[in-house]
């Protein structure tokens, strides 16, 4: 293991200033965000926080950046997003804007795949938070990325290790790549049966009549960030559809399928929920009482829009999503809906659990693979 500073190694350039008179709904350029990292899961994924997210502006060519391309961002609006790295997935499309820099190895010392998981590695990032500006919303910089120390092996082995982690990470990908279709299978199921010219007859009820509707609580006082064999049910809160906390308070768990909704913040962001549960504060939990009716329910509120009501907080409650009425299927229409779409329910839901296996295989090894504990033995030209 030899040792270096970044800067020896790599080149960070910020990106342009791009001016707000020119963001549209529309355009042949997207502006690139602090959204697109998935700091959580690592790599990038689509900016969905934000509808202006178009360019239409003039940018200068060594903005617009290529497939492939290594990014990490220079401000930190939510804490553990310096040090992430994402992948550019499409040549010609993303604008670098000031808050994310692009990152160039030189590949005669420093492997890019190797690079791309060295970055958000602890050793990196907890010098980038160190120097990081202390202000309310935290900034780095090029210069200060390229002051980090860091102790890397021999190129060939950086190869190595580059391939390993990326074939994980592409095994991942292409898990969500099949969720994401088995989604769109859903949505086009529902369309069809219900909302299409051979559509059956849906009848007007309100949320209180075929779902039982409750508040999420406080979340237990006792938990766990990782599922363990004491913690196992995982815990749901405002506005992200992930395990972030685990736990157990039977009077708060939530065993029937169904759907939540968030109550604030993020109001109106629901997520299917097929395993025992437990919301929280900021969470409105939905349980339907006939089959088939969590996934009607979560179809049918992913394209509910809930207006705001200008600057004053708005929350939405029990009572309100109550009286909320809904165009709703027979309990008939209802189980043939089931049928259909509940086996690709399943299989997305197995699939989840393997892209979660994956992502702690993937960062249980991250770290020994860097400091040299574990040696990777493969042959790079098959």
């Amino acid at each position: 293991m030899k040792k270096y500073k970044l800067g020896e190694l790599l080149d960070v350039t910020r990106g342009a200033s791009l001016t707000g008179e020119y963001y549209s709904t529309e355009g042949e350029f997207i502006r690139l965000t602090l959204g697109n990292f998935d700091y959580q899961n690592g790599g990038f994924k689509e900016n969905t926080s934000k509808d202006d997210l178009f360019f239409t502006g003039t940018v200068k060519p060594q903005f617009i950046l290529n497939e492939g391309d290594i990014i990490t961002p220079l401000t930190e609006q939510t804490q553990g997003l310096i040090g992430s790295t994402a992948r550019i997935p499409q040549s010609g499309v993303f604008i670098q804007s000031q808050d994310v820099g692009l990152v160039k190895c030189n590949e005669e010392l420093l492997d890019p795949d190797f690079c791309y998981y060295l970055l958000p590695s602890q050793i990196v990032k907890k010098q980038l938070s160190a120097g990081a500006q202390q202000t309310k919303i935290r900034h780095t910089s090029p210069d200060k990325i390229k002051d980090v120390t860091v102790f890397l092996p021999e190129l060939s082995e950086q190869k190595k290790i580059g391939h390993i982690l990326r074939s994980i990470d592409s095994q991942i990908d292409n898990l969500t790549a099949i969720n994401r279709n088995l989604e769109q299978s859903v949505e086009h199921a529902y369309q069809f049966m219900f909302f299409s010219k051979q559509r059956p007859r849906l009848s007007l009820k309100s949320m209180e009549s075929i779902a039982t509707i409750k508040a999420g609580g406080d979340c237990p006082t006792k938990y766990s960030r990782s599922k363990t064999s004491q913690y196992q049910i995982p815990i749901y809160s405002n506005s992200i559809d992930k395990d972030g906390l685990y736990g157990f308070a039977e009077k708060a768990v939530i065993l029937e399928p169904g759907i939540t909704i968030a109550a604030r913040g993020t109001i109106g962001f629901c997520a299917l929920r097929t395993k025992p549960y437990v919301p929280i504060i900021r969470l409105l939990s939905v349980s339907p009482h006939d089959r088939g009716g969590d996934i009607y329910l979560y179809q049918f509120f992913k394209k509910v829009v809930f207006e705001k009501n200008g600057s004053v907080q708005q929350q939405l409650t029990v009572p309100m999503l109550s009286c909320i009425t809904i165009p709703y299927p027979s309990k008939e229409e209802l189980n043939k809906f089931d049928k259909i779409v509940r086996p690709f329910i399943i299989m997305q839901s197995c699939n989840k659990e393997n892209i979660e296996a994956l992502q702690k295989l993937r960062d249980e090894l991250l770290p020994l693979l860097l400091n040299g504990q574990v040696q990777v033995n493969c042959d790079l030209s098959n």
